[in-house]
This record gives C-alpha cells, sequence and structure tokens, in this order.
C-alpha cells in the first residue's frame, strides 16, 4: 500500500512529518505526562488542519480526481499517527531496555487499510502485542488515544494480543473483513510480519468457500436494508447498491480466495479484463469523489446523497445545466451510471467465483433447475443457467439479443453472467434494422407483456444496455433522476417497477391492495395496450416540454414499429397524454360535484379507456415509492371509477340530483328509525349539497352526533373515528357557525400532530355547522390511538373557544423537513369558474410546510368567502391544495377585482412566514 502513496504528488505540501517531528522533540520538558501532551496538540492540530486544507484544495482544483484524495487522507492521516506514536515513545514513556514483551504494532483496518479515506472517517487502527498487554503498552495506547481525541479523530480502535486477534477474527465476520485490510502503520515490524504470517495460517486458510458465503449474503442483506435498488434517488453511495461497498466485496473475496494484494491483480487471476479494470478504477474514482466532496459539504461523516446536498455536490464538480436537465439531475445520472456499472462489475466477477467454487454440473450458493427446457434456439444451458455457445453468437444474428432475455423469460431461467458480459459488449450491434425487425419487436412485446415475470427480465435486459438500445427514447431516461421529494427512484426503474406491479395484480397477488384493478385486468380487450402504455407514460421526462404531450407523440412513433395495430396506437398514445388526468382528478378534486365526474368521463369516453386509466394510474402511483400508496388514494380511485364507469355505462340516463338526495335519505331514515316528523324536521336542516357530498354511512354518524349534542344543550360535539377501509380518520366538529371557523380546526389539527387530506364543510338552514374532515399522521396513517384522538378533539375545542394564542404556537413548532428547502418552488394560484355548476375552485401550488393550510384556509376568511371543501394533496416537497368556494351569499365569485385580491393573498399565504400572520 506505500507505492499507492508514493504515486501522491507533493507529499510534502500535504504534511512535512520531518518539520513537525522536529517541532515536537524542541518541546521543553515541562510538569508530567499530561502537561507535554497538552503541548504537542496545537503543533498536531495545525499539521493535520493545513493538510487538510491542502487535500481539499486540491480537490476543488481537480474536482474528479477521488482516489487521489482519498488516498491523500489517509497519507496524512498516517503521518500524524506514527508523529503520535514516536512523542509517546520517545518523550512521554521512554524505555531503555525494552523486553520481548514490550513490544507494539499499529495496523491500519477496514478502509484505513486500504488506504482510503474522506475528510471524516473513522480511523480504525489495532494495536498488536505479542502477549498480554504490559503496563508500558497500556500507557502508551492510552495516551495515543488521547491524543488522536484531542483532535477531534473519530477513532475506533482494538487492542489484542496475537492469540486474540487470531480468535476473534476466527469467530467473527466483520473482525476478519477488518484485519484482511490490515496495513502496516508503524511501530514494531517484525510483530506485525508475524502477525500477518498467523492470520494468512490460522485465519485464512481453507476458509475461503466459507467466507465467500457469508460475504455474498451480508452483501445481500446489506442491499435489502438500503431499499434493494441502487436506483434509489437518494442513495447511501457507501453502503448502498452499486456504491463502494460492493466494489469492496469484491476486492475483499478477490483477496481472501485468490490472495491478491491489488485490485489490479484481479486481472492476472483471469477475474476482471482490462477494460473491466478500467471501469472498476473509473467507478471507484467517481464514487471517491462523491464521497470526498460530500463530507466537506455536510462538514460530517455522511454518506448518504440527500436532496439539500445533491445540488452543491454537482456544482463541486464542475455539472452545468443543459436544455431538459438541470446540473444536479445531470450529476445524478452520471451516479447511477457509475452504479450501474458496478453492478455490471459484480455480476462478472461472482460468476468466475461460481465458475471457481461450485462443484461439476452445479452452482454455487444457488439453488438447482428444477426443469430443463429443450427448444432454445442455438443458446446452450449451462448449470441452469442461459448461455450462449461461441463467442460470436450475437455477431451472426444481432436478434439474439432480444432472443436471449425472450428464452429467459419463456423458461424462466437466469441469464449466465458471462452471457450477460457478451451481450453487453456486442449492444452495438443493435442498429435501425435491428430495431426494425418484425421478430425483434415481437420478441420484446412477449417481454413487456409476459404472465410470468416480465420486472425482472427487463431489468436484466436494462443492466445489459439492450433494452436502452432496442427502444433510444427508453436509453434517454436510463438512470434519470426527478429531483423531487415525491419520486422514490429513477425513471427506467420507476417503469419497470410499474410493469411488475401490474404483472403481480394480473396475477392476483395483490387484490386486497387493488381490490378493482385486479378484477378489472381481466376485463381489458387488449393487454399489451397496457403493458406498452405503463412503459412509455414517462418516457418523454427530461425533455423540454410537457412530458406527458412528447410521450404520447413518441408513443405514436413507437407502437407501429412494435407491431401494434393502428387503433392500439392510438389508445396508448391517449394513456400516455391523459396518464395522470385520473390522479389529479381523485386527488384535486370535489368528487360529489357531479360536474367534475361528468368532466372526467366526457375526456376518458369509453368503458375500456377508463379500466386501462385505473390500472395504469394505479401502478404509476405505488411504484413512485414505499408508502405513497395508501388506502385513502385506493378509495378516491375507486369511488372516481365507479361514478365515471356509471356515466359511461349509461350514458345521459343518470338519476337527477333529486332523486339521489331523496333516496339517500330514505335510506337513513330507515337506519336511523326516527319518527317521520323528527326526520323531516333534521332533513329540512341542510342544503342539498349535504346529501349529495356525504356516503350514508357518515350520513348516520353526523346525524346521531347531532342529536346528541342538540339533546345535550351542546353547542360544540368533536368525534373522532378511525375509518380503516380508507387508512385515514375521520374527525366531525359540529359547532355554532362563524367566520375563520375552517383556519381555526386546521392551525388546532396540525398542533395536534395530524395533516388534514380532505374536509368537507357545511352550514346548516339555522346556524350550525357540519364538518367532515379526514385526518392522518405525518406517515400517512389513522390517527388512531385513544390518547391521540382526544388530544385532537382538546386541541380543537382550545382553538374554537380561543383559549391560546395559536399563530405563536404554530410559529414555535419546528419545521418537520428542512430538506425542502433544497426545492426551488414558486407559488401559484389557480381559479376556476367552469370546473364545478356551483362554486369556484382555486387550487394552490405550493411548498409544502408546516401549517401551509391553516395560512391558506385564513386567507380565504380574510378574502370574504365561504369554504364548502377542501382536499389536500402532497407529492414529496410539494403540496396542491383544492377549495371549492362561494362569496358570502353562497354564488360563485365572478368579480374579477374580487378574484386578484384572492389570488394576492393566496400568494401570500403560500410564502414560508404567512402562518404567523395568522391570529
Amino acid at each position: 500500500m506505500a507505492s499507492r502513496f508514493d504515486a501522491l504528488p507533493q507529499r510534502r505540501a500535504i504534511i512535512d512529518r520531518r518539520a513537525v517531528a522536529d517541532a515536537l522533540a524542541n518541546l521543553p520538558e515541562a510538569g508530567g505526562v499530561s502537561d507535554m501532551r497538552n503541548a504537542a496538540t496545537p503543533i498536531l492540530r495545525a499539521a493535520l488542519e493545513a493538510g487538510r486544507a491542502e487535500i481539499a484544495r486540491r480537490l476543488e482544483e481537480a474536482p474528479g480526481r477521488g482516489t487521489e484524495a482519498a488516498s491523500a487522507y489517509a497519507f496524512l492521516t498516517d503521518q500524524i499517527i506514527r508523529l503520535i506514536h514516536d512523542f509517546t515513545v520517545e518523550r512521554l514513556y521512554p524505555l531503555n531496555n525494552p523486553s520481548a514483551a514490550e513490544r507494539l504494532t499499529l495496523v491500519a483496518v477496514g478502509g484505513y487499510g486500504r488506504g482510503e479515506m474522506a475528510l471524516y472517517s473513522d480511523v480504525d487502527i489495532a494495536f498488536l502485542t505479542p502477549w498480554k498487554q504490559t503496563s508500558w503498552s497500556e500507557q502508551v495506547i492510552e495516551s495515543m488515544l488521547y491524543s488522536f481525541w484531542d483532535l477531534a479523530l473519530k477513532v475506533g480502535h482494538s487492542s489484542r494480543s496475537l492469540d486474540e486477534m487470531v480468535r476473534m477474527a476466527k469467530s467473527d465476520l466483520t473482525i476478519r473483513t477488518a484485519l484482511l485490510e490490515g496495513r502496516y502503520v508503524w511501530g514494531d515490524t517484525d510483530l506485525y510480519d508475524q502477525a500477518a504470517r498467523l492470520f494468512d495460517k490460522e485465519v485464512v486458510s481453507g476458509t475461503a468457500r466459507l467466507f465467500v458465503t457469508e460475504k455474498l449474503a451480508e452483501r445481500n442483506d446489506r442491499h435489502k436494508r438500503m431499499g434493494d435498488s441502487r436506483y434509489v434517488v437518494e442513495p447511501n453511495l457507501k453502503e448502498g447498491k452499486g456504491g463502494l461497498r460492493d466494489l469492496h466485496t469484491l476486492f475483499w473475496i478477490g483477496k481472501y480466495a485468490y490472495q491478491v494484494r491489488s485490485v489490479p491483480e484481479l486481472v492476472d487471476k483471469g477475474l476482471l479484463t482490462r477494460t473491466e479494470l478500467r471501469q472498476f478504477q473509473q467507478a471507484e474514482n467517481f464514487l471517491w469523489a462523491v464521497r470526498c466532496h460530500l463530507h466537506i459539504v455536510a462538514k460530517r461523516a455522511e454518506e448518504r446523497l440527500t436532496f439539500d446536498l445533491q445540488p452543491e455536490l454537482a456544482r463541486r464538480m464542475r455539472y452545468a445545466d443543459r436544455p431538459g436537465k438541470s446540473a444536479v439531475e445531470r450529476f445524478m445520472q452520471h451516479y447511477f451510471l457509475m452504479a450501474k456499472r458496478v453492478g455490471d462489475l459484480t455480476a462478472i466477477f461472482l460468476a468466475h467465483i461460481d465458475e471457481s467454487f461450485a462443484g461439476k454440473g452445479r452452482r454455487f450458493g444457488l439453488p438447482s433447475l428444477r426443469r430443463k427446457p429443450t427448444k432454445l434456439d442455438g443458446f446452450v444451458l449451462d448449470r441452469g443457467r442461459l448461455a450462449m455457445p461461441t463467442d460470436d453468437f450475437f455477431a451472426q444474428d444481432p436478434v439474439r439479443l432480444i432472443q436471449l432475455f425472450a428464452l429467459a423469460d419463456k423458461h424462466g431461467l437466469e441469464i449466465h453472467p458471462l452471457t450477460m458480459r457478451a451481450a453487453g459488449r456486442d449492444v452495438r450491434l443493435i442498429d435501425n434494422a435491428v430495431r426494425r425487425d418484425p421478430k425483434a419487436n415481437a420478441l420484446f412485446l412477449d417481454v413487456l407483456a409476459s404472465r410470468n415475470d416480465p420486472e425482472t427480465v427487463l431489468r436484466w435486459m436494462n443492466e445489459a444496455g439492450v433494452f436502452g438500445r432496442f427502444v433510444p427514447d427508453f436509453g434517454r431516461v436510463v438512470a434519470q433522476m426527478q429531483f423531487d421529494m415525491y419520486h422514490h427512484y429513477t425513471v427506467d426503474e420507476h417503469s419497470i417497477r410499474a410493469i411488475g406491479l401490474m404483472a403481480r395484480i394480473e396475477k392476483g397477488e395483490l387484490r386486497e391492495d387493488h381490490p378493482i384493478a385486479s378484477v378489472i385486468i381481466h376485463q381489458i380487450v387488449s393487454r399489451r395496450v397496457l403493458y406498452v402504455s405503463i412503459l412509455l407514460h414517462d418516457i418523454a421526462k427530461g425533455r423540454r416540454g410537457d412530458h406527458s404531450v412528447l410521450g404520447a407523440e413518441v408513443a405514436e412513433k413507437l407502437c407501429p414499429r412494435f407491431g401494434m395495430t393502428a387503433a392500439e396506437t392510438e389508445t396508448v398514445a391517449w394513456l400516455v397524454r391523459y396518464h395522470l388526468i385520473m390522479s389529479d382528478t381523485a386527488m384535486k378534486r370535489d368528487l360529489s360535484d357531479f360536474k367534475t365526474i361528468l368532466d372526467f368521463a366526457e375526456r376518458v369516453q369509453s368503458p375500456e379507456r377508463l379500466r386501462l386509466l385505473l390500472c395504469l394510474t394505479v401502478v404509476d402511483i405505488r411504484a413512485v415509492g414505499p408508502g405513497v400508496w395508501n388506502s385513502w388514494k385506493r378509495q378516491l380511485l375507486g369511488d372516481l371509477y365507479e361514478a365515471a364507469e356509471e356515466v359511461l355505462r349509461l350514458g345521459h340516463k343518470q338519476t337527477g340530483r333529486r332523486e339521489r338526495v331523496s333516496a339517500k335519505q330514505a335510506a337513513l331514515a330507515e337506519r336511523l328509525g326516527w319518527p317521520a316528523d323528527l326526520m323531516a324536521s333534521y332533513t329540512a336542516r341542510f342544503p342539498e349539497s349535504y346529501w349529495v357530498a356525504e356516503s350514508l354511512d357518515v350520513l348516520e354518524k353526523n346525524a346521531r352526533q347531532i342529536a346528541e349534542a342538540d339533546g345535550d344543550g351542546k353547542s360544540l360535539a368533536i368525534i373522532a373515528a378511525p375509518q380503516p377501509d380508507s387508512g385515514a380518520t375521520l374527525v366531525t366538529i359540529y359547532a355554532g357557525d362563524h367566520p375563520g371557523l375552517f383556519y381555526r380546526i386546521a392551525g388546532a389539527i396540525h398542533l395536534a400532530g395530524a395533516g388534514i387530506i380532505d374536509a368537507r364543510i357545511h352550514t346548516t338552514r339555522d346556524g350550525m355547522a357540519i364538518d367532515n374532515i379526514v385526518v392522518q399522521d405525518p406517515f400517512g396513517q389513522p390517527f388512531d390511538e385513544d390518547d391521540r384522538m382526544k388530544r385532537l378533539a382538546i386541541a380543537i375545542e382550545d382553538a374554537l373557544a380561543n383559549r391560546n394564542r395559536m399563530a405563536d404556537r404554530l410559529a414555535a413548532k419546528p419545521l418537520a423537513r428542512p430538506r425542502a428547502d433544497a426545492f426551488a418552488i414558486e407559488p401559484n394560484v389557480l381559479i376556476d369558474n367552469r370546473a364545478s355548476n356551483r362554486y369556484t375552485v382555486v387550487e394552490v401550488n405550493a411548498r409544502d410546510r408546516p401549517a401551509l393550510l391553516h395560512a391558506l384556509s385564513h386567507a380565504l376568511f380574510q378574502a370574504k368567502v365561504t369554504i364548502h371543501s377542501a382536499h389536500i394533496a402532497t407529492y414529496g416537497e410539494r403540496a396542491v391544495d383544492v377549495f371549492y368556494i362561494t362569496d358570502l351569499t353562497g354564488d360563485k365569485i365572478g368579480s374579477q377585482s374580487r378574484l386578484k385580491t384572492l389570488e394576492r393573498l393566496l400568494l401570500d399565504a403560500a410564502g414560508p412566514a404567512s402562518a404567523k400572520k395568522a391570529a
């Protein structure tokens, strides 16, 4: 490892150890050990800080030299440790005649042992003694540790005899791995050589197969913890899939099983080609550059590329904006491409390990095949994996590059990693002739719309580079991130996951989560229309313009090439163009307003399109990331689907609004069992809109709550009850109506730790308000614990009684998600008087923040309007709040001056400081 440091340019500019040693040697004898150590600390600290500043300066000048910076930090640490060691044993605890037991060697282990560090990396060091520690070695080790801590070095240390080292390495995989990378730093060289020989003989010898098995299992567990995808948009560049730890695992296995001492030796052992070695080194260099910059920017040992840090990293690494892609998106796309390269290298490397360690006819660490297909069109089986018979097999017929994956899907086979390597090498053979080949396109559609496991096979195709080469428009979104807090994956990963979810729904595996989609998928006329539309729905992301419109144009071009009919092409293009309309309508509009349903049905036009659109919408939302799909969204989409399906099925033969109200009132009377005169007086209290907006279950709960409150003479009644089917909690407030009621309720609900996702606000003809508000906790779950619901009711009661200054309490509440500050979102207000026959519809887009709804509803109070319903949707850092309002007389707001004032007030309220203005 010394040769690595030898290659560092101008090492003396990083630290001049001789000059620092002279300064330490010239320290006068003063006081005891502690005083001497305290006197040395400023000299060492100055040298450490100067060295770090020099490394940071070099990295700023050449931001892509990652491995050089990592080596420089390790070199600097080496020199500081050597200086501390020499000062400790020569000045603090000198020995004139040391015994054989009074020997000590310092061994760098783990990443530090590899000679790779970032600014805030741990200094992992082992203090080794020949036998049990003597009082001298204990004093030296303790004093050195104090010196490390005085310099604020984060030290991971162990103190062991040689026997203890061997025993613990045998019993603990983590210790064994750390010692595997052991590197001599300073101290007794003979003792270090003895330790190295013992480790090879007593620990490594004869245990290579076990080590490989354990390391691969450890790697798989780590991937699952980190999201099991290298395309998570806030990746962990050390532990995540495709990160530095995967490269380290390859080297560990190579070092343990093949006794290599450096990465280039993997080529000599036949484990990597020279081209693959260059790819390894490029990926390693890039990842280390990112990690070193990340530590400097974060000012701590940060390994996760969070949204708030990504823009600064992109700037430091000199990425620039390009049409359709920001600098940060280009930087992250480069990161994901490097992570993909790490994955490719891992697969190739493990194939060689498989060949070396597996018994004849068997595969190392993997299950045996249960069936053996015979018709493989020239491909062969290699221990159960699909392989090619000759190295020029793809060159003979490039269509085989598509056929490889179709056969893997058809027969449920894995592809041999060396064949994947060849596919990646020969991907350039896919030209326009192959793309237009009818057989190739038919094979591709077979995979895309497979009834087996299309997600896995498409991911393999993407990993090999075949997918993006065969469908160049898809190639443009490979590894492309969307710089927001809503989307968890890159565009290509999101699309492939959505296809996999559709396949699982079709098999009935997600019936509980998606009951409607699980039924109607089998009523769809053209399955391939559905699967192609899922593939293409985000195909135009990253281009200038609306990706839905541009994507429809891509679909019109691609579908005929795939062999689809004109009718299928038209349907796919429509689905791509309008793939957001169902989620937007369900989440942002009042579904009890019949014009919402009519407008949506008019756009959809046919039951088949509606079925296709629901399936596409479901998987599009769920494939965004974990936790995005929930029961509330399922209910909203289901309600919209059923209402629109009724319109499309019956055409204009709809039951009239008055008839529907009468039917609901009759059903409610039957449930309540009230006398006719009491029921008549009760129904007369409410406007027609109340009966349309609420379900029969909610109408019954409201009636019983109101009757009990009126019977007891209460002017305020609050009930909170979980709704298991919707995954939310319904809070019903019955109170005397007065201006500003809703904004006070919204503020109280926020202070109680809940969030409003839907609100239906009604006023009786005798001046009472009955508000049905749907809330969830910050994690999208029902607010369902008894003490939490009680706290919620008390907070609302206090707010309505004006018992405390709500504005002060809201201002004091800390921000929940400061990462959102990384995104520049300009507030936008859209006012629509055509979306509803009865209400003015106001949509506010703004950065999500605590108490935003409180601020917006307070602005509406200031504008002297009445809120009839509110619908809240969040997309990561972006909030979309929609209000159905009228003026105080119950009419739409038509005056342009009032609309301008309304827009100004809402824009002001959407600002970050607006919560303090609400009284």
